[in-house]
């Protein structure tokens, strides 16, 4: 088995998609900067901002056998690129660039001359596009400006068991083996994308990026690992709906895999394990206004008590399950949850009383399914447009207060479902969607002191 080269220490730094597309300027600089230290650099890369979603529609549009949109959707894929390339890229280089934009654009015409009986196969072919060209066209633009690195595929280290779940053995042997072979500082990677158990291009889902930093930052024993993005960290509340919030300097690993999990939109949920594995600091910066603070994540801190942040998710649907064959039995919730295991389906909620459970869940693919299998053993109400609001601090249970200020705060909005005990740094209630914004004012005024 490989292992790192001895004393050599790493830090990763992860840019998201608008950095990617407007921010090259600074993120010259702050590579630069960081390369000052000595340290070596493993730079991950998103596609431009709003490429994922236009490989999406392309993949769409050749499955619907829509040629003119096809069409349409493929040249403003390579319209966007070459624009890019124009701005960043002044020599010779500059052919380079454009030449893998071109041999995207046949790779996506050959599929779309197939006869438009694309597969998902080769749909993970097209999604994976976005990170290969933003990565080749940096590797291109740092070396224009005479700043050695090398550039590393992701689809040769990163990869998933059948299960879905990260290959770590595979991952390691594989990383430590190219890494250790590259005597640049700064080493460029691609986010997101991955191969599955079979070998085939395949990707982390999407705000994966995020998850390649931290499972790289895992199996390097990095110092840090930056998450660049256009905020700057985690706010205590959702700015988009919410007027007045102010960031948090320092969060616990624990606190932050609630809010992420649970709506905030800054940090991919999958994030924070590989780096809480380690104990590595996961720092949230903004790309624009490097000199903020930002968001530090760890455990070094003492944790202080209270509550530290309020977040939503949205498109939930519960699930209201009542039988009184549940009564005095055992093996039911089993049999209950057997059902969402078989359609690989997330619960996010659970109450239960004597006779009755309510889930909630956020993915509706196979919602009729298992209702129909529901139905066999149960009455069943579905409630759809709800949205979880996750109340996130160290809020010990034992500790007399919390819940009380959380529910006398919103007295007057109802509540469908609500969470509380199993965690000492989460309160989770569940409404209706129409209530959101109201509810998070009113915490926002409560929990913070905020008027």
């Amino acid at each position: 088995m490989e292992s790192i080269k001895n004393e050599t220490k790493y830090k990763v730094l992860k840019f998201g998609g608008t950095s990617v597309a407007n921010a090259y300027s600074n993120i010259k600089e702050i590579v630069l900067n960081e390369l000052k230290e000595n340290i070596k650099i493993i730079l991950v890369l998103s596609a431009l901002s709003g490429i994922t979603n236009l490989l999406f529609d392309i993949s769409n549009s050749i499955k619907n056998k829509d040629e003119n949109k096809t069409k349409k959707l493929i040249e403003e894929l390579y319209n966007k690129h070459i624009d890019f390339i124009n701005k960043l890229l002044k020599t010779s280089l500059k052919e380079q660039a454009i030449a893998a934009i071109n041999e995207t654009i046949n790779l996506i015409n050959n599929y779309r001359n197939e006869g438009f009986n694309l597969t998902s196969k080769e749909e993970k072919v097209i999604l994976a596009q976005g990170e290969i060209l933003a990565t080749n066209i940096y590797h291109l633009y740092f070396l224009e400006n005479n700043i050695e690195c090398s550039l590393i595929n992701a689809l040769d280290f990163i990869k998933l068991k059948e299960n879905k779940d990260l290959d770590w053995e595979f991952i390691k042997n594989n990383l430590i083996n190219i890494i250790n072979k590259i005597d640049n500082n700064l080493i460029i990677t691609q986010g997101y994308i991955c191969r599955n158990a079979f070998g085939d291009i395949d990707n982390l889902g999407r705000g994966g990026s995020d998850y390649t930093a931290s499972i790289i930052g895992n199996i390097l024993n990095a110092n840090e690992i930056y998450i660049y993005s256009d905020v700057s960290g985690l706010h205590n509340n959702d700015p988009r709906y919410v007027d007045r919030t102010y960031p948090i300097n320092y969060i616990s690993f624990e606190e932050a895999a609630e809010l992420a999990y649970f709506g905030a939109k800054v940090l991919h949920p999958a994030t924070i394990l590989p780096a809480q594995l380690k104990n590595i600091p996961v720092i949230l910066k903004n790309t624009f206004n490097p000199f903020s603070f930002g968001t530090v994540i760890t455990n070094e801190l003492p944790i202080s008590e209270g509550f530290k942040a309020v977040a939503a998710k949205d498109n939930i649907t519960i699930i209201k399950i009542k039988s009184y064959r549940m009564l005095l039995t055992y093996g039911y919730l089993r049999a209950v949850f057997e059902i969402f295991e078989r359609y690989k389906t997330p619960v996010d909620m659970i109450t239960t009383s004597e006779v009755s459970i309510s889930v909630t869940i956020d993915n509706t693919t196979y919602l009729q399914e298992i209702i129909n299998e529901l139905n066999e053993i149960a009455f069943i109400e579905v409630i759809p447009n709800n949205s979880i609001i996750c109340i996130v601090g160290y809020i010990p249970i034992n500790k007399a207060g919390y819940l009380f200020k959380v529910l006398e705060s919103i007295k007057d909005i109802p509540i469908r479902m609500i969470a509380y005990g199993s965690s000492d740094y989460n309160i989770s209630l569940c409404i209706d969607t129409s209530y959101k914004q109201k509810v998070l004012e009113k915490l926002n005024k409560s929990l913070f002191e905020i008027y």
